[in-house]
């Protein structure tokens, strides 16, 4: 079943274009299982990733590579407050998939 995770991060100002050509060097391949990632402009600052998975089991065998990729982006993310760190994750089965 298609998994899908949306990860929440802001980044510091000024860091924008960084941001984005980190992600744009990041290998889908390095994570197997994984079909598709977007990244969403949410405001200035706030993007959010959606990434597409086989499964959950997939995309939880993808987490070092996740991580290592996230470790890249931490110097340049602010810190969302409230506890939550640089990142607000969010992952599950897709429920409902409608196509236009």
């Amino acid at each position: 079943m298609t998994a899908m995770n949306v990860v929440h991060m802001r980044v510091k100002p000024g860091m924008v274009d960084e941001y984005i050509r980190t992600h744009q060097a990041m290998a889908m391949t390095t994570m197997p299982g994984g079909r598709n990632l977007w990244l969403v402009r949410a405001g200035e600052r706030d993007f959010i990733v959606v990434g597409e998975w086989d499964s959950l089991d997939a995309m939880a065998k993808a987490r070092p590579a996740m991580i290592a990729n996230l470790d890249k982006l931490r110097p340049i993310l602010e810190d969302l407050g409230g506890g939550r760190g640089v990142t607000e994750p969010w992952s599950g089965d897709v429920a409902l998939h409608l196509k236009g």
